[in-house]
């Protein structure tokens, strides 16, 4: 009986020690990534949000950037608005629960109430009709928002997307621990924020495998902040949802008119590039596919040029994206980040993938 009380009080005593940790990492990571926009309240949502005014002379629509899973505004912003600024409005947000924006009461736990929550910030700025990029997970959230939203959506871009049913509709065993109530919570408090500091170098140079990792690019984009415990729950209850969302909201991409361009590259190792991609080429009618060999899952970072000539193809300008492709592919074509230690991810057909 001493030897259970013992191991229990040890129990205890690690519990309250790693959630000191965590206390003051969340700390720490505050104090070096603070907020880089505004806020505003949607519907008792803090919502983080830069927005860059229409310059005048414009020469492109004002641009909506969504960004994916364990994000922030940064991830997009950084690499894009230096190639854009002076060319159009842009409004890059953290979405609901992610970076510096809070998730609310309750009202943002679906794509297609962040959709809404967008759409009203787009509201609020005098925005009345956007290109939407969204880059893998926002990709999803860029397919509700074009669904629910067709008025504000001028056309579509989107960069190594989810879009689709995956075989099996697995997602890490963490995401589905954290969205268990209790279990995840008290795993949110104490665990994830050592054990993702450990892995977040590895899984960062996953993300971006086989292209190279930009310097400093987990400080630079404050990849950091999703390790917070509340950050860390709404994404993995984002997770959690998403497979439900996709195989619901899949058969009616069919109906979005708004003009598509789909970048996606045949090295992607975080989703199905030959699902997700192929399938919104096939579904949403004219869409575009600019398929880049030797590319991963970043587009945005990897090839912000590319990024920028698909949005300007949707604005109306004579873009031969299929060349700027085989350019990309040329400057990337030496690229093996990680290729001895990340494995290729393989999928069956698009085709194959459940309904």
């Amino acid at each position: 009986m001493n030897l259970i009380w013992a191991a229990f009080l040890f129990l205890i005593a690690l519990i309250f020690a790693l959630a000191v940790v965590t206390r003051a990492g969340v700390w720490l990571i505050e104090r070096r990534n603070p907020p880089a926009g505004a806020f505003i309240d949607i519907d008792g949502a803090r919502i983080h949000y830069v927005h860059i005014p229409a310059p005048a002379g414009a020469d492109l629509p004002p641009i909506v950037f969504i960004h994916g899973a364990s994000a922030n505004l940064k991830d997009q912003m950084l690499p894009m608005r230096p190639l854009l600024e002076g060319r159009a409005e842009m409004l890059f947000l953290d979405r609901p629960g992610f970076g510096w924006s809070e998730r609310g009461p309750g009202n943002n736990e679906t794509l297609a109430a962040q959709a809404d929550t967008i759409a009203t910030l787009m509201d609020r700025l005098g925005i009345e009709k956007a290109i939407i990029v969204g880059h893998s997970f926002g990709g999803a959230a860029a397919t509700a928002f074009a669904q629910a939203h067709p008025e504000k959506t001028l056309g579509l871009v989107f960069l190594a997307p989810v879009s689709h049913p995956w075989p099996g509709g697995a997602t890490a065993w963490y995401y589905k621990l954290t969205a268990t109530p209790a279990v995840g919570w008290l795993f949110s408090e104490t665990l994830a924020y050592p054990a993702g500091m450990l892995q977040i170098g590895n899984a960062t140079a996953c993300v971006f495998s086989p292209n190279n990792l930009p310097d400093d690019y987990i400080g630079k984009a404050s990849i950091p902040l999703v390790l917070r415990p509340p950050a860390f729950r709404a994404n993995a209850r984002d997770m959690a949802q998403l497979y439900d969302y996709v195989r619901q909201a899949s058969p009616d991409y069919c109906e979005i008119k708004a003009a598509t361009v789909v970048i996606s590259g045949d090295r992607d190792k975080v989703v199905y590039a030959t699902i997700h991609s192929v399938g919104l080429e096939r579904d949403i009618p004219g869409a575009e596919l600019v398929w880049v060999r030797n590319l991963g899952h970043k587009p945005d970072w990897t090839a912000p040029d590319l990024v920028v000539g698909a949005i300007e193809k949707i604005a109306g300008m004579p873009v031969d994206l299929q060349a700027m492709a085989r350019m990309v592919e040329g400057r990337i074509a030496g690229d093996t980040q990680g290729a001895d230690r990340f494995p290729e991810l393989r999928a069956p057909d698009a085709e194959l993938a459940p309904g």
